[in-house]
Formats: structure tokens, sequence, C-alpha cells
């Protein structure tokens, strides 16, 4: 029988973090993000980390963590305006980012779970996103080359899962997540309700749990707010 619960997330990531490595890691912004695993890559202190992600989140929130540390070196993702430091730090030179455009994005980290090495799309022709890449034609369309991404390893939030690894997810947070899950070597998931084999419906289950090497609980998990928009009752 193999057992993938762990006590916390550094005792999930021991013996599986090392500098240079890529990490892909779900949510979308600070929404459904695997906020108690990326702190204890923080805590680890690797370093020159490739990340795929939607986007960066915001300053020391998400990723945004292991940006304020420096410990990232590449960013993969489709968006990284909120965060000010990564901002200053790109400019500066002291970080690579790779921007690509958010539905591209998915489909190249499904593409890297299928096994698909790589794709052609319509999005991005005609601009920087297409710089470098093969473009081809189809019935009188062009379209340009994207490569597949995988990770070394894949940081993932649930909203549910057994002990098995199965996995559900709840709104929003049922973003990159169940995607990312799939295409890494090493897939660790933190859910906040961990349940027995057959307690979760077997049709609702989401991510099945070959996918899932390693998974901690994290009840009562904080939930950020990107943003929040008030006005007044008319």
């Amino acid at each position: 029988m193999i057992i993938k619960i762990f006590q916390d997330a550094t005792a999930a990531l021991a013996g599986q973090l090392r500098d240079g490595m890529t990490i892909i890691s779900g949510g979308f912004g600070v929404c459904g993000i695997p906020d108690a695993l990326i702190m204890a890559v923080e805590e680890s202190g690797v370093r020159d980390l490739t990340i795929v992600t939607n986007n960066p989140g915001l300053d020391g929130l998400g990723i945004g963590r292991l940006v304020n540390t420096r410990q990232v070196r590449k960013l993969i993702a489709s968006y990284a305006g909120e965060n000010a430091t990564f901002a200053n730090q790109y400019i500066a030179g002291e970080v690579e980012l790779e921007y690509c455009p958010q539905g591209t994005l998915v489909e190249r980290i499904r593409a890297g779970g299928a096994g698909i090495p790589a794709f052609f799309t319509p999005t991005g022709v005609g601009t920087q996103v297409a710089e470098g890449k093969e473009v081809r034609v189809f019935e009188g369309r062009e379209y340009i080359m994207e490569r597949a991404i995988t990770g070394d390893i894949a940081l993932i939030h649930a909203w549910k899962g057994d002990t098995e690894g199965n996995l559900i997810y709840r709104m929003t947070a049922r973003n990159f997540n169940p995607v990312m899950a799939t295409a890494a070597k090493v897939t660790v998931a933190e859910v906040e309700h961990l349940v027995q084999p057959g307690e979760i419906e077997a049709d609702s289950i989401v991510t099945p749990g070959i996918f899932i090497n390693r998974i901690i609980e994290v009840p009562n998990v904080q939930k950020h707010i990107e943003k929040r928009t008030v006005r007044q009752r008319n």
C-alpha cells in the first residue's frame, strides 16, 4: 500500500525540492492557491526556480512570497500586473518573464499532462507572442506552434480529497489546479477536508488519485481576496 498522507507541507516536500527546478503552481491570483505548500518552498530556501502559474499573485502572497525572497529565476504566466515587486525585478533585469495568453498557457500545461509535445494555435499570430516560433497555414489561416509545459513538481490546492488522492475542487478554486495536477513528475496536493476512500462520490471526482503522489490536510485555510469592490446600494 502506498502511503500518500504527510503530516505537513514541509514533510510532503522533503526530498522533492532542488535549486533550478520547475514548479507548476495552481490557483488564480490568490484564489485557490496552494498557500501552505508555497510557504514550505519559501522556507526550504531553494533558488533559481522556474515558476509556471497563471500569475504571481500579490506582494508577499502566494507566489509573491518566492518573488520577495528572490527565489524565482523565471516566471511563465499570463499576467503579472498586480505584483509590484516582480515588476521592479523584471525591469531591473533580475528575473526572466515569459508571457503566454491564458488559454494557450492552460493548453500547454494540458498538453504536457497528456504527453503531447506541441500544438498549433492562431492565438498570438502577428504579435510578439509569435516571435521565434514556427508558423504554419491550415485552411488558409496562420497558426503558431506552442510547446507543452511540464513541471518537476506540481503544487495543488483542492477543497476535498481522500487518502488515495482523489480530489474535488470548489467554485473559482477549480481553475488551473486540475490541469496542473496531471503535468508534473511529482504532484503534491493540499486539501481543506481529508476523508476516507468512498466518501467522495465517484462521479464528483475531478482529479483521480493516480495523479497525486503526496497529500496534506490544511483545515481552516485563510482565503485571500485579491480585490474587493464595494458600492453603495441604491
